[in-house]
């Protein structure tokens, strides 16, 4: 019986909060937070809200925290708190406004996470999916938009970030105290903070837009390649939206094991500095699309924000779609429409897998909201004419500027601007499970001559029409369709090629004809990280005679920032008996150095992953894997996870491990 009154407690209090913002509207919170040693945040924040309606109760959102104070601007107030809500039950009329204060401490398990990096610390915040309420009372409901407005103090030799507009720098003894403003409302989920050791650019949008990129100081050689295409970018999005940027100015901060690519917070984008890269990098792994993706949703999900989960495209498609059409302004037509084939053959995947489901259903797939609501967008501008469709868009972001939307607000601007009935189109593309698969790739048949003849060429039934195809204009992606196709008959005259397709050379010519082996020696010479990771395996692997000249010129190259050829090229070091015998040891060590906490997740990833293959585990290397088995990062956790029960299986490393889980309960 206890059992069932605590539910219906529960559900009471649930509905009472869902229902919060028909009687209740936060109009701002203004919060101090400070952080202690010991990752505890302690925070106090006011709160003004205006009463629209009688109430019993009011409900805030705080997530096992310590309340010190609960006051109003005179005295202090009763408040229930159950570890999840704070519940507060004045008696007010309705159009009135009020306020409310609250002193707390918190030590967060998630929303905001704390990182080491090298010799300096980390803290960042995570909301979408986690909750601001973990670090901050708050209203989870992205329904209530709030203007937030931060004053952060910390350590006085680091960056401090914010949504909005710093205003006001107070130094301390040792500490300074950061105030940002911000202007307009959001949704809580939206709100974010970065500390770090930053520098930053500032650059500006043709509308004096004030951009500013931060990144590491070791990194400045970085900073061109990984924000390239930033201001065009920008522009491009302001003139084709026709809506001016809504927010004071627009900030880009990398950090270190982001649990994403990046994150969109108001203002103020968080991304993985897994995307901080060089310029060779480029070619391979950039940020230009998470880049113009996080930058689209600044309009697509911070300014126009969905109701619920059922409307999630609404964010997600938009966001896609316009990245999409940015990269286009920057890359050109027949990569646009290959990105969209790209998508397509995803979605096919996904139903193949009996996964598909409809857009509007709020259990979707990112693969899902994501890019089949750009191919719905793409196919409404298709259907309803580009002036109409921009016509739409434009008054849809100024009808609902700061507030919630759903489906049909969207389509029925998209009718007023088309005069057309959408009933068919809506019940196709967003309320059927089933992709229609064929519609899309006749329409991009019709659209794109790379496309069209990269679905046309099929080397495997018909290799003779393909010997002189590397050699010819055909779109690159075509090319790599063709190399894939008949990897055993690549010439030398087919290594005359761009990068992409000498990359698909190095990845599908595995078994290497002396023929060609000077030109795929050539390879380790491309200005392509993946490309030369391939070409020094598989030279490596063919030809033992030259492994040492091998090893030697690539003994300097690092790769991505996972170090991919460097891990290779340590693998290949260790495994080559006769190359610097007398540093295999310190190769080893190497190795085993970077699973260490203190490197990123991606490149502690990689070198688990080789020491599985070379089956060379120590102590030391089984320590860090266990302390990755409790990551934040939940991708990285679970493959630690995972390779520590297959490990745990092996006589050689079942002792240790089950040592390290002893020592571990003590």
């Amino acid at each position: 019986m206890r059992y069932f009154l605590v539910l219906f407690i529960t559900f009471l209090c649930l509905s009472a909060k869902a229902q919060q913002t028909e009687f209740v509207d936060f109009i701002s919170i203004n919060a101090e937070v400070s952080f202690e040693k010991d990752n505890t945040v302690k925070g106090k924040a006011k709160y003004i809200y205006k009463v629209l309606k009688p109430f019993d109760s009011l409900f805030i959102d705080a997530v096992n925290m310590e309340i010190i104070n609960f006051y109003d601007d005179h005295y202090d107030l009763d408040f229930e708190y159950n570890g999840k809500q704070i519940v507060y039950k004045p008696a007010f009329k309705a159009n009135t406004y009020h306020e409310l204060n609250i002193e707390y401490i918190v030590k967060p398990k998630r929303a905001l996470y704390f990182t080491e990096k090298e010799d300096s610390n980390q803290i960042w915040t995570q909301g979408q999916g986690k909750y601001t309420s973990h670090w901050l009372p708050s209203i989870d409901d992205m329904n209530d938009k709030i203007e937030f407005d931060l004053s952060i103090t910390y350590h006085k030799d680091y960056q401090v970030i914010a949504n909005g507009l710093l205003v006001e720098k107070k130094v301390n003894d040792s500490t300074i105290t950061w105030h940002y403003d911000m202007q307009k409302p959001m949704s809580s989920y939206l709100v974010a903070l970065a500390i770090g050791k930053y520098d930053k650019q500032v650059i500006a949008s043709k509308s004096g837009i004030p951009i500013e990129l931060y990144y590491y100081p070791e990194d400045s050689l970085k900073v061109e390649p990984t924000y390239r295409y930033t201001k065009q970018m920008f522009d491009f999005l302001e003139y084709e939206l026709g809506v001016s940027y809504p927010w004071q100015n627009y900030k880009q901060v990398p950090v270190k094991d982001f649990l994403y690519s990046g994150m969109e917070n108001t203002s103020c984008t968080i991304f993985s500095d897994d995307f901080m890269i060089d310029d060779i990098s480029f070619v391979d792994k950039n940020y230009v699309n998470v880049n113009a993706h996080e930058l689209a949703h600044q309009w697509f999900g911070d300014l126009v924000t969905e109701t619920s989960g059922m409307h999630h495209w609404l964010q997600e498609g938009f966001a896609t779609y316009y990245a999409l059409l940015a990269e286009r302004d920057v890359f050109g037509d027949d990569y646009y429409y290959w990105r969209l084939y790209e998508y397509t053959e995803e979605l096919m995947e996904q139903q193949k897998a009996g996964e598909g489901t409809m857009l509007l259903d709020p259990k979707s797939s990112s693969t899902t909201f994501y890019k089949k609501g750009a191919w719905v967008l793409h196919m409404l501008r298709e259907q309803v004419g580009e002036k109409a469709f921009k016509k739409a868009v434009k008054s849809y972001l100024n009808t609902y500027a700061f507030k919630n939307v759903e489906t049909k607000n969207f389509i029925v601007e998209v009718e007023k601007a088309s005069g057309q009935d959408l009933t068919d189109f809506v019940g196709l593309w967003l309320k059927s499970k089933l992709l229609p698969y064929d519609v899309m790739i006749e329409e991009l048949k019709s659209d794109s001559d790379a496309v069209n003849g990269y679905l046309q060429i099929d080397c495997e039934a018909y290799s003779s029409k393909c010997s002189d195809y590397l050699t010819s204009y055909l779109f690159d992606n075509t090319k790599i369709k063709v190399v894939s196709q008949m990897p055993n008959k690549i010439q030398a005259k087919d290594f005359e090629n761009s990068v992409k397709v000498r990359q698909a050379i190095a990845q599908h010519v595995r078994e290497i004809p002396l023929a060609l082996q000077s030109e795929y020696e050539s390879l380790l010479q491309d200005k392509s990280y993946t490309t030369i990771e391939a070409a020094l395996y598989n030279l490596w692997a063919n030809f033992p005679r030259k492994r040492n000249l091998y090893l030697d010129q690539t003994k300097k190259v690092y790769g991505f920032n996972n170090y991919n050829v460097r891990v290779l090229w340590l693998a290949l070091a260790i495994a080559t008996p006769d190359y610097e015998p007398n540093n295999t040891e310190a190769f080893y060590n190497e190795l085993v150095q970077y699973t260490d906490s203190k490197n990123s997740f991606t490149l502690r990833q990689n070198a688990f992953d080789t020491l599985a293959s070379l089956g060379l585990f120590n102590e030391k290397a089984l320590v860090n894997l266990k302390e990755a088995s409790k990551h934040y990062n939940w991708r990285f956790k679970s493959f630690a996870k995972q390779l520590l029960e297959l490990l745990s299986e092996n006589e050689k490393y079942k002792s240790i491990i089950s040592n390290l889980q002893d020592n571990q309960k003590q």
